[in-house]
């Protein structure tokens, strides 16, 4: 308990930090250089997931097409 207590403080210090860094000039560049990268961070993410499901669903869609053809020259 004592460490969740710990933990829960810290968070909220840590807010507390953020948001009176947040308010100066540099504060608020390196804030939005954080939030630039994650969301290029997450792009990326994103893209490296629909291109793998794009390969996923033709490797699928390849397997279809060979057992139906498997199929019909039985």
């Amino acid at each position: 308990m004592k460490g969740l207590l710990l933990l829960a403080v810290g968070v909220v210090a840590g807010f507390v930090v953020a948001h009176q860094v947040a308010k100066t000039p540099e504060g608020k560049q390196f804030f939005d250089d954080v939030d630039s990268k994650a969301r290029e961070f997450g792009s990326a993410v994103v893209d490296g997931y629909k291109a793998r499901e794009a390969e996923l669903r033709a490797a699928v869609a390849e397997a279809e097409d060979v057992i139906a053809d498997f199929k019909r020259s039985r």
